[in-house]
């Protein structure tokens, strides 16, 4: 995102003083176009062009990831979830859609997001208001059963709860179990290496 905004402003290091911890792409640039004399009025085209310089970039980026890696217990409870004919799974992310499905495709979990269903920060820089905006798109505008959201940040917990969602939380990012706990979390886990116990709770909340 530095890398972009360099490219199209010339200023280095723009994001030094934005917080990013589980929010949008959008509201992340906008902080940052604010600070450094964007005017208001403009944003919305502003973040168009953005989006267009910070998709290539971010794809070169991930191919220089060395020794990056998904969290252990992730890529089998996709697979478990993925064969439950009452389970949809969707993304509820504040990353732009393109380059939600570069870190997909980069990771090998693109499969069990065939079509990138879900809500994006393209949709919003309000992150309850993707969650709700994937809900609804997962659903065709039907309410599920059950809505669980997985995430590892207070504004991932907030976003569940402010939709009727069951919040399981993942102490995986800079937050802690008490912390995710203290924003609302139904659960709040150290991580998801036990598989089975994480399944029990999914299937059951």
């Amino acid at each position: 995102m530095a890398r972009a905004f360099h490219d199209l402003y010339g200023i280095p290091d723009a994001f030094r003083r934005v917080e990013f911890s589980g929010r949008t792409d959008t509201a992340i640039f906008r902080d940052a176009a604010l600070a450094h004399g964007v005017a208001a009025d403009r944003l919305d085209d502003e973040m168009a062009r953005f989006r267009d310089a910070y998709v290539p970039r971010l794809a070169a980026a991930l191919r220089e990831v060395e020794g990056g890696r998904l969290m252990p217990g992730s890529r089998e409870i996709l697979q478990a979830l993925d064969g439950h004919d009452a389970v949809t799974q969707a993304l509820g992310t504040g990353n732009l859609r393109r380059g939600a499905e570069l870190k997909l495709r980069h990771f090998e979990i693109d499969a069990f997001f065939p079509g990138t269903p879900g809500g994006f920060g393209e949709d919003s820089h309000d992150r309850h208001e993707v969650i709700r905006i994937a809900i609804e798109r997962m659903s065709n505008g039907a309410r599920p059963d059950r809505i669980i959201v997985i995430g590892d940040t207070p504004h991932d917990v907030t976003a569940a709860r402010a939709n009727g969602a069951f919040a399981l939380a993942v102490a995986t990012g800079r937050d802690s179990t008490d912390d995710l706990r203290a924003s609302g979390a139904d659960i709040a886990l150290d991580d998801l290496p036990d598989v089975e116990a994480a399944l029990r709770i999914i299937c059951a909340a």
